[in-house]
């Protein structure tokens, strides 16, 4: 009987890798989405890896993917945005470093200052995704401009 739910839920240690992932993802993605960044793109991709496993979640992959791009494309409309972007991932990061090594802290340590540390990093990451995705989409239109 055990072989059958096995055989009929699909490999279980995979289910519970992929809803751990996926749910680390769309958590961060959240808690990124209180920064300039491009938070929803980690939440699109949370919910993407968790889609894989549960097909209900599907019908929520397509209006985040439209909403996430939207925003990434927003977040480097302007030198202005992409500045603002950059002081708040490296403001996350100086903090981290901060409640990493000043024990007097509310919740200091490394473990809280780790984690301020990788936000920073995905959202320098996500913002230079963005930019580069705005920037190839320019020049493949400026390209199609060009041959009419």
């Amino acid at each position: 009987m055990g072989q059958e739910v096995c055989v009929a839920g699909g490999n279980p240690v995979k289910r519970v890798t992929v809803g751990v992932a996926g749910g680390v993802l769309l958590l961060v993605g959240i808690a990124l989405l209180v920064l300039p960044g491009p938070g929803l793109l980690l939440v699109l991709a949370g919910l993407i890896v968790l889609a894989s496993e549960f097909p209900a979640l599907e019908r929520y992959v397509d209006p985040v993917r439209d909403r996430a791009m939207k925003a990434a494309e927003d977040s480097v409309a302007s030198p202005l945005r992409i500045t603002g972007s950059v002081l708040a991932g490296l403001a996350l990061i100086a903090a981290g470093v901060v409640w990493g090594l000043v024990p007097g802290l509310p919740l200091a340590g490394w473990s809280t200052g780790s984690s301020l540390i990788l936000s920073g990093l995905i959202l320098l990451g996500l913002l230079y995704w963005s930019y580069r995705r705005v920037q190839s989409r320019r020049a493949g239109e400026d390209d199609t401009a060009t041959r009419k």
